[in-house]
């Protein structure tokens, strides 16, 4: 993920709803309950960093936007994947003189690692428009609280290697969690008279987080190191809007 390609990106975005903000005519003044869908590209910063590579989320959420002073309050969880694992060796002591994992049937269990992980939280800003005549599009800040867990998902193809059934995967999985802040910075665009209704821009996460397993079987000891994972990246959602005291017969989606 090239931070040059992530900015031309979010150019385009908010170049392209500025111009659609200038033919859209008059905004539209209502509250509006909006439902999110996104997608994100992320890269990891603090502990997480040590763990994992570049990572990707999806999720959605939903908010209210008023429309006296265009505040933000809502709720948004999103889900995390990747497969780039650092922390490859925590199999180690698990592996033959071959370098495999030997399975109850004798031959080599196909075991392949994979980072999980969901945030979910409240989510408090302010919409801050950049034309009287779309008061609900402009720069967007919000910022966020809630809990982020993550761990390394073992997945063993073929459900062969005992040495991982059950509760003694735990032992390996480095589950982790805690409380987490986001803060998000970008563009929005709800349009009335067309079904282009987005947000796109940067989102930044920070998580107070430690060990929720008490052992690690490959260290033989109990993890209680506190972390602080950090998140980079950047997310582009999809809004579906619904406008709260609109004539039926102005009601757009």
């Amino acid at each position: 993920m090239k931070q040059k390609s992530l900015q031309l990106i979010l150019l385009f975005c908010v170049l392209s709803a500025s111009i659609i903000n200038a033919q859209s005519g008059k905004g539209i003044d209502y509250d509006a309950f909006n439902l999110h869908f996104s997608y994100g590209g992320h890269l990891p910063g603090g502990d997480l960093k040590d763990r994992f590579g570049a990572f990707f989320s999806i999720g959605g959420g939903a908010e209210f936007l008023l429309d006296k002073g265009n505040w933000i309050l809502g709720a948004e969880s999103y889900v995390q994947f990747g497969g780039n694992i650092k922390e490859s060796y925590i199999l180690d002591n698990l592996l033959s003189k071959e370098g495999e994992i030997i399975g109850n049937d004798g031959t080599f269990a196909s075991v392949v690692f994979r980072q999980r992980g969901m945030y979910t939280g409240l989510v408090l800003g302010k919409l801050f428009p950049i034309s009287s005549a779309n008061r609900k599009s402009g720069i967007r800040l919000t910022v966020g609280g809630g809990y982020w867990w993550h761990k390394i998902r073992i997945q063993d193809d073929y459900e062969s290697a005992s040495q991982l059934f059950g509760d003694y995967k735990k032992g390996y999985d480095r589950l982790t969690g805690g409380i987490a802040i986001q803060e998000f910075i970008g563009y929005q665009h709800l349009d009335k008279n067309r079904k282009l209704n987005f947000i796109a821009g940067f989102e930044f996460g920070q998580g107070f987080t430690k060990s929720i397993r008490e052992w690690n079987f490959d260290t033989m000891s109990a993890p209680t190191k506190s972390r602080l994972d950090i998140s980079i990246g950047i997310r582009i959602t999809w809004i579906l809007p619904f406008y709260i005291g609109m004539p039926s017969e102005d009601i757009y989606y």
